[in-house]
C-alpha cells in the first residue's frame, strides 16, 4: 500500500491563495482593544469616596463607645436559638456576646477577645449569624 491511498485525508483550513493569517486583527482593532484594557486598568485603580488630606487631624468621637458589663468567666450564657451544646463554655459565652452586639452596643470582653481563641471565634460567629436575621 502506498502513501497516497490512505484512509484519512487532511484538508487545509486556509483557502489556496489566501493571504489571511490566523490572527487577523487590523491595526484599528488592536488599538481599540488596547484602549479598552487601559481604561479598565485606570478605572480599577480609582479611589471610592472622599479622601482626607494627609496629616489632617481625625475628629475625636463625641462620646466613648458604651461597653457592656463584664460577665464572670465561669458563668453560663443565656441559651441561644441554636444548639451549641457541643461547644466549649468560652465559645458559648463569646457567641452570646457577639449576638448581643448586633443591636448597636458592643458586648465584648477585649482582654478575652485578644487572648482566648474560643471566645473570639464564638463572638465572631455570634455577631455574623445573629446579624443575618
Amino acid at each position: 500500500m502506498d502513501g497516497s491511498s490512505g484512509l484519512l485525508k487532511f484538508y487545509s483550513l486556509k483557502p489556496k491563495g489566501s493571504t489571511m493569517t490566523t490572527c487577523a486583527m487590523t491595526r484599528s482593532t488592536r488599538l481599540l482593544v488596547a484602549a479598552a484594557i487601559g481604561a479598565t486598568l485606570v478605572a480599577g485603580c480609582t479611589a471610592v469616596g472622599p479622601r482626607e488630606a494627609p496629616g489632617a487631624p481625625t475628629p475625636a468621637p463625641s462620646q466613648p463607645a458604651p461597653s457592656a458589663p463584664t460577665v464572670p468567666r465561669d458563668a453560663e450564657p443565656p441559651p441561644p436559638k441554636v444548639n451549641l451544646s457541643g461547644f466549649p463554655l468560652q465559645y458559648r459565652q463569646g457567641y452570646a456576646d457577639g449576638c448581643a452586639s448586633v443591636g448597636g452596643v458592643e458586648h465584648k470582653d477585649a482582654a478575652r477577645f485578644s487572648s482566648d481563641m474560643n471566645y473570639r471565634t464564638g463572638w465572631t460567629d455570634g455577631r455574623a449569624l445573629c446579624g443575618k436575621k
